[in-house]
């Protein structure tokens, strides 16, 4: 099950700044994750879809870690049953939150899953959103407040909740595979140089 319904781009035939910008991923990660040159074949929405992308997830005011962005990525896209966005950020999750469990626990059922109580308000939140935002009321956001969380955080949760809902549906539809690497990555400790 390795073919895309479209054919992922060539780094060669990319605009320069997608080329640049893929080039730098490729540096930090050892390789190409398939959504850069998926979203590629459209270059104008690629730059609009990172730009929010980034954004959101690498913004660096307000309460929520690096590990709790990939934590509501990972929930969510588990319930929008999207396989890429579990499988890549689940491998940044657990990097970021170094539990190698704590991805398949979030995607599986974040309700058993081993974190924070902090953490569970979060997700239940950005599930609500995910499933039935329609229903968000002031009594969501007063569970939030308990557990330290401004409105701005709030926000964000929301945010990062739907913009994945959107991912997660490009990635079905289009038939995006997670890279073999994402499958690994965080599971195992690096060797440590003696």
């Amino acid at each position: 099950m390795n073919n895309h319904r479209y054919p992922l781009a060539e780094l060669k035939d990319l605009p320069e700044d997608i080329r640049t910008a893929v080039l730098e991923v490729q540096e930090k990660a050892g390789f190409v994750p398939n959504v850069f040159l998926a979203l590629a074949r459209r270059p104008a929405e690629w730059r609009a879809f990172f730009a929010y992308h980034d954004a959101l997830m690498l913004k660096e005011d307000g309460s929520l870690t690096k590990g709790d962005r990939e934590m509501i990525v990972t929930a969510t896209s588990a319930a929008n049953q999207c396989l890429y966005c579990v499988v890549a950020h689940g491998a940044l999750l657990r990097i970021y939150e170094k539990k190698p469990l704590v991805a398949d626990q979030v995607a599986v059922n974040w309700r058993k899953a081993d974190i924070s109580p902090r953490q569970h308000a979060m997700l239940e939140f950005a599930m609500k959103v995910c499933d039935h935002a329609h229903e968000i009321e002031d009594a969501d956001f007063a569970r939030l407040h308990a557990h330290g969380f401004s409105d701005e955080d709030i926000w964000d949760i929301g945010a990062i909740t739907a913009f994945f809902g959107l991912s997660n549906r490009m990635a079905n539809f289009s038939g995006m595979q997670p890279n073999p690497e994402f499958f690994l990555m965080g599971r195992v400790p690096r060797d440590k140089k003696a």
